[in-house]
């Protein structure tokens, strides 16, 4: 791979030796792992004995484990000088539902030997809750109104302590909608072709999306540009209310726009699940993202990312600070 497609440009050879552990290696993951192909041992750890050939297909080693059963991660420890956090947290089953144990098994079997020197986690911008449609930076205090927030936001603060108690670099990721057209689920089209109705204007709420794509090109730049325990906004510039993110697939995909309901009505005709985004408004402030992680995104905007082919190869990514260890956050 030509070094201007590097997620870090032409890297210094001790580089080479870096290896990578993706925790949760899916859609994202794999996106991440392409860019690093020939930069880095890359391992990942599955809980499924079925993804072995597929992963090593990506030209990945890999681990089985589960983050469920705690004991078969042990092997964890050690085994690489960066980290990569995908794993979201179990949804509602356990006893303590408002934490997220897989975190905890995770963080608990790096601390056996040798620490890594940078961890990146992806959380989810879902832990701010409700804010009125008002512009949000990382400063503000997190408010999680579901318990799927809180489980994030339990997850955020043992990665901030696991960072400050070891030295370890950690970085902490605010995730928004991710979309692709190459990502299963992944656009707006099976939900505009079902008809699934929108809030009128007036009970419209803000959402933030960002590219699959940009979101592995962030991941990747704070593993090398974190800042110590910070957070970042991993968000595109679009500024859109739900109703007009369909509006704007709908016209690119040559369908209906969907119908427009009150707020109301929509207890009656929407699942609970999209209720639940229907209920918290913000717009996320990526300056920090620009600022320290020095990363252009290849779709800025959500028309641009929508529009786009379906398969976009060669992902290139901002080169490398001087040092690993320094520098302003994916």
């Amino acid at each position: 791979m030509p070094s201007n497609q590097s997620p870090l440009g032409a890297l210094p050879r001790r580089f080479l030796r870096e290896r990578i552990l993706v925790v949760g290696c899916g859609d994202v993951g794999l996106r991440a792992v392409r860019a690093l192909a020939g930069r880095a041992r890359v391992l990942a750890l599955s809980s499924s004995p079925s993804r072995r050939h597929e992963l090593r297909g990506h030209g990945v080693v890999p681990l089985q484990g589960n983050l469920d059963v705690p004991a078969t991660v042990a092997r964890l420890a050690g085994i690489a000088s960066r980290v990569v956090h995908l794993v979201p947290p179990p949804s509602e089953g356990h006893e303590a539902w408002w934490l997220d144990p897989r975190t905890r098994a995770l963080l608990r079997a790096l601390r056996l030997r040798s620490l890594p020197s940078s961890f990146v986690y992806a959380s989810t911008s879902g832990v701010y809750g409700d804010c009125g449609g008002a512009r949000v930076s990382e400063e503000r205090a997190i408010a999680p109104g579901t318990p799927r927030a809180q489980r994030r936001a339990d997850a955020e603060r043992q990665v901030r302590h696991f960072g400050r108690a070891s030295g370890v670099r950690a970085s902490i990721l605010r995730v928004p909608g991710i979309y692709a057209p190459d990502r299963e689920g992944g656009t707006p089209r099976a939900r505009l072709l079902k008809g699934t109705p929108v809030l009128h204007d007036e009970d419209d709420v803000y959402t933030n999306h960002i590219h699959a794509d940009d979101l592995a090109r962030i991941v990747l730049a704070a593993l090398w540009r974190g800042r110590p325990q910070r957070v970042v906004n991993a968000s595109d510039a679009s500024e859109l209310k739900m109703g007009e993110y369909f509006d704007l697939a709908a016209d690119l995909y040559g369908l209906p726009r969907p119908p427009r309901v009150a707020r109301g009505a929509a207890q009656d005709q929407m699942p609970l699940m999209l209720l639940s985004f229907m209920s918290e408004s913000r717009r996320l402030d990526t300056t920090r993202l620009a600022r320290e992680l020095r990363v252009k995104l290849r779709y800025p905007t959500v028309r641009q990312g929508l529009a786009a082919p379906d398969l976009a190869p060669g992902l290139k990514f901002p080169k490398a600070s001087g040092s690993p260890s320094s520098g302003p956050r994916p």
